[in-house]
């Protein structure tokens, strides 16, 4: 080909503007396919070779998106090219954008369920935070996601976002007076979870003495079951202000407290013996830490003294107290042990005498 036929070709294309933007579109869409088979040949086979956790399930999301966007970015270098008249000068570049947008947001989304929702998940698995609560998470995060992305869809449609943030800031306002309490029990129920101050499962005793067993830590509500059976609600605000003793934290183990009173002419080496030895017949006792006798005053009627053990599991404190007395009675009896009672000395003095 000499230099006159390629001057011809030349000034061919050049009297045709319209299939420049056309060869653009075309060589765009051979990147796209080359970028495919690339990912799909050779990063795809790197990736499962490789140690790294998720990393072939990351590609197989943002694969599409990749390749659509190489596809994309030629369009909006052929408008460019074109130069088509008002309004489409301003519509088509936008309505590619958007689209671009969007295929990155659904990617971002998946990705999103990928780690975060697998990281929640393991938490609920702990007991750790409620399932109510993993949810509201799962669901805000997501809503924060589409959220932006309407805000950059907006932007690229050159939409001015100033109206809307004032009407959405004095919206916002009026949500917050009109739900004020049910933002309270949710930030509350958040901060439960981020102090940790217990869990489901925990027994614990609340402010106005109620104890029983945490069942669910809810969004605006924790309930806890009572030794009686009875279902507790409290909302998260006011459990969130109040002083709460968890009896399962930090450590699982309970510590009872067994008061008893002998007689004043008991021996008391031969009591600690036997309140011992029935400590160590129970099975439900753990042998650490090791249990204790210990005297703590003379009283009116009695020497008065304590034992002190640790069982298991705090369901397990009305059920062992209520044995151990059992079996203490039944040893103080055998051995002559003799728990007094409060007596009073009655004078009766009569006239003259």
């Amino acid at each position: 080909m000499d230099f006159s036929q390629l001057s011809e070709q030349l000034s061919f294309f050049n009297n045709q503007p319209r299939l420049e933007p056309l060869l653009i579109i075309i060589v765009y869409a051979l990147l796209a396919k080359l970028t495919d088979l690339f990912l799909d040949r050779v990063v795809r086979r790197l990736a499962e070779k490789t140690s790294i956790r998720h990393d072939d399930q990351i590609l197989a999301i943002i694969h599409r998106p990749i390749c659509w966007s190489v596809f994309l970015v030629g369009l909006l270098h052929a408008l460019v090219k074109a130069d088509p008249p008002v309004p489409w000068q301003t519509v088509l570049p936008a309505l590619v954008k958007t689209g671009m947008l969007i295929l990155w947001l659904v990617a971002a989304v998946r990705v999103f369920n990928l780690f975060v929702e697998e990281a929640m998940l393991r938490l609920a698995g702990t007991g750790k935070i409620g399932n109510d609560i993993l949810l509201l998470l799962k669901n805000l995060i997501r809503v924060v996601l589409v959220l932006l992305g309407a805000f950059w869809a907006l932007a690229i449609w050159q939409v001015n976002l100033t109206p809307l943030f004032a009407s959405a800031g004095i919206a916002g306002i009026a949500v917050a007076l009109a739900a004020k309490d049910t933002l309270a029990n949710f930030f509350g129920g958040i901060s439960i979870f981020a102090d940790k101050t217990f869990k489901a499962g925990d027994y614990i005793i609340l402010e106005g003495g109620q104890r029983g067993e945490v069942v669910e830590v809810g969004i605006r509500s924790t309930r806890i079951t009572t030794r009686d059976d009875a279902l507790i609600t409290i909302p998260n605000s006011i459990i969130a202000g109040s002083k709460i003793i968890n009896e399962s934290a930090p450590i699982p183990r309970y510590r009872i407290r067994i008061p008893v009173g002998i007689a004043y002419d008991s021996d008391l080496e031969m009591v600690e013996d036997i309140l011992l030895a029935v400590l160590r017949a129970n099975p439900m006792v753990l042998p650490e830490p090791e249990p204790r006798v210990r005297y703590r005053a003379f009283a009116d009627s009695a020497i008065e003294l304590e034992l002190l053990l640790w069982v298991e599991d705090p369901r397990l404190k009305g059920l062992e107290t209520h044995r151990l007395i059992k079996a203490i009675h039944k040893a103080f009896a055998e051995k002559g042990i003799v728990i007094p009672f409060p007596q009073r000395d009655i004078h009766l003095k009569q006239n003259g005498v």
